[in-house]
């Protein structure tokens, strides 16, 4: 395993090590890498200092009428009605008024541009009528085999039109080409 991984392990289980908390297969394993690695057995030691000096501080004892006086004052405090739970505070009633506003608000936007409403419907219909023969048209052997295709005159491509030169004339009244 690589040492980088141990050592995070241990510093997790140094703690409850050091409080006595850990159980011996725990404690055998820390103790185990403590010995052979120093960063983890110093910083081992730092803590048992620092336990050392946080033992040495005197404890403070609360005074004997704190318990008394902290009773008190919880007694003090209003008791919520049985129906409290229903009543929203301030900040959850302005939040749901502001959220009321807002979907009243965009609501109503589509209505104000009805003109645009229809514009959609009719541009729907539109797009509908140009793909509605999509079957049709995605079958090549049908149109490859369609003969109204073979009735209908070839336009010439734009390639051929640059091609021939351009004359006024009428087309019967030109030279014929030669080839």
């Amino acid at each position: 395993m690589n040492s980088l991984k141990k050592c995070d392990e241990i510093s997790k289980q140094l703690i409850a090590y050091l409080d006595r908390r850990a159980n011996s297969a725990d404690r055998n394993e820390v103790e185990a890498h403590l010995a052979t690695c120093s960063g983890c057995h110093e910083r081992a030691e730092e803590f048992r200092k620092m336990f050392g000096v946080l033992d040495a501080l005197p404890t403070v004892e609360p005074s004997l009428g704190f318990d008394a006086r902290l009773h008190a004052r919880i007694a003090e405090e209003p008791r919520s009605r049985w129906f409290g739970w229903m009543l929203p505070h301030p900040r959850l009633a302005f939040a749901l008024a502001l959220l009321l506003a807002l979907s009243v608000w965009t609501g109503d936007l589509p209505r104000a541009t009805s003109n645009g409403e229809t514009a959609t419907a009719a541009t729907e219909q539109q797009d509908f009528e140009a793909i509605k023969d999509l079957g049709v048209l995605e079958n090549y052997d049908v149109l490859s085999k369609f003969d109204a295709l073979s009735e209908v005159a070839a336009e010439p491509s734009p390639a051929d039109q640059q091609a021939q030169p351009v004359n006024d004339q009428n087309p019967e009244q030109q030279p014929p080409t030669q080839e």
